[in-house]
C-alpha cells in the first residue's frame, strides 16, 4: 500500500489548528471577556477556570507551526512573509497574556496592570488570527515560488471582519465554558451574555460565508456547482442542528450543551473552510503536493508525530479530567 504522506501531513496539520482553535479559543474568550465580570472575585474565578490547562492548550499551536514549517517549507516560507505583522503581534500578545496569568497574582498595588494584558493579549491575539484566516482565504500572491505582495495585503475588510467574527466566537466559547464551570450570579451573567454572543457569531459566520465564494472562482464552484453542492449542503445542515441544540441547551439550563455547540459552530466552519481550500495549502495558486517536503522527510517527521501526538492528547485529556467538574470560589473544584 502506498500512502500519501503529504495528504496525511495536511490532515495531521488540520488536526493540530483546529484543536488549538478549540481550545485555547474559550482560553482567550474568557480574557475578552474579563473586563465585564462585575467583581474582583469572579474576574478571580473565571481566570482559576483555565489556570489548569492554559499552558498545555499552546502547545497545539507549537505543532501546528512547527509541522507547517518542517513538512511544507514552501508554504511556511511564502505565508510567513505575507503575514508577518499579523501573527507578530498574536505571538507578542500571547507572550504579555502568558505573563500575566503568574504576574496577576503576586502583586496587589499593580495587579490592573497585568488585568488589562489579559484582557489586551486576548483579543489582539484572537484578532490577529481571525486577521490571518481572513488574508488567507482571500489568497496569497506568489510569483514563482516567493510571495510577491505588498506589506499590508493581509489588511482589507475581508480580513478585518474575519478577524472580529474570532473575537466575537472566542468571546462566545469563553462564556459558555464560565456557564459550565460555575454556578450562581456569575453563570447567570454569562448565559445572557451566550445568548447574544451566540446570535452575532452566527451573523458573522453568516456574512463571511456569504463573501467567501466571492473571495476566489474556486471557491464559487465549489460550493454552487452540481453534483458537487450536494456534498457541501452537508455543513450548513449540521450548521442548523448545532444551532437548536445551543439555544434549546442555554434556555433548558443544561450547561455542557451550549459550550459543545458552539466548540461544534468552529469545528463546522473549519469543514467549510477545508471544502473551499482543498487541495490548495495556499490559495490561489500552490497545492499540498507543491508546498511538501521530499517524501523521505514526510516519513521521518511522521514517526516523531505518531508517537508525539497520542501523548499530548492524552495528557491534555488527563488534564481536563483532573480538573472536571464545578469551580467553587473558596475551594476550587469539587
Amino acid at each position: 500500500m502506498v500512502f500519501d504522506l503529504a495528504f496525511i501531513w495536511a490532515g495531521l496539520i488540520a488536526f493540530a489548528v483546529l484543536t488549538y482553535v478549540i481550545l485555547d479559543g474559550f482560553d482567550l474568550g474568557i480574557g475578552i471577556l474579563f473586563p465585564f465580570a462585575k467583581s474582583e472575585a469572579d474576574r478571580d474565578l473565571m481566570m482559576n477556570s483555565v489556570a489548569p490547562v492554559w499552558d498545555g492548550n499552546e502547545t497545539w499551536l507549537v505543532l501546528g507551526g512547527g509541522g507547517l514549517f518542517a513538512v511544507f517549507p514552501l508554504a511556511y516560507a511564502v505565508i510567513m512573509p505575507a503575514l508577518y505583522m499579523p501573527i507578530t503581534l498574536m505571538l507578542l500578545a500571547l507572550v504579555f497574556r502568558g505573563v500575566s496569568f503568574e504576574y496577576r497574582w503576586r502583586t496587589k498595588r499593580g495587579k490592573w496592570v497585568w488585568d488589562i494584558a489579559f484582557f489586551g493579549g486576548s483579543i489582539v491575539a484572537a484578532m490577529s488570527q481571525g486577521i490571518a484566516l481572513g488574508a488567507l482565504v482571500q489568497g496569497i500572491e506568489v510569483t514563482g515560488r516567493a510571495y510577491s505582495g505588498g506589506w499590508f495585503d493581509w489588511l482589507t475588510p475581508f480580513s478585518i471582519l474575519t478577524g472580529v467574527a474570532v473575537v466575537v466566537g472566542y468571546a462566545l466559547l469563553g462564556a459558555t465554558w464560565i456557564v459550565l464551570k460555575t454556578e450562581n450570579d456569575i453563570q447567570v451573567q454569562m448565559r445572557k451574555w451566550a445568548w447574544w454572543l451566540g446570535a452575532a457569531t452566527l451573523l458573522l459566520i453568516g456574512v463571511i460565508s456569504i463573501a467567501t465564494p466571492f473571495q476566489n472562482p474556486i471557491y464559487f464552484d465549489r460550493w454552487f456547482n452540481l453534483p458537487g453542492s450536494l456534498w457541501t449542503m452537508v455543513v450548513p445542515l449540521l450548521m442548523l442542528g448545532l444551532i437548536w441544540k445551543f439555544f434549546t441547551g442555554l434556555n433548558d439550563q443544561r450547561d455542557l450543551q451550549p459550550f459543545l455547540s458552539a466548540l461544534g459552530f468552529f469545528v463546522v466552519s473549519f469543514i467549510g473552510i477545508g471544502v473551499s481550500f482543498y487541495p490548495m495549502m495556499v490559495p490561489p495558486s500552490l497545492t499540498i503536493w507543491d508546498v511538501a517536503a521530499p517524501d523521505s522527510s514526510l516519513a521521518f517527521a511522521l514517526v516523531g508525530a505518531v508517537i508525539l501526538i497520542p501523548v499530548i492528547l492524552a495528557y491534555t485529556a488527563y488534564a481536563y479530567w483532573v480538573f472536571r467538574g464545578k469551580m467553587d470560589p473558596a475551594e476550587g473544584y469539587h
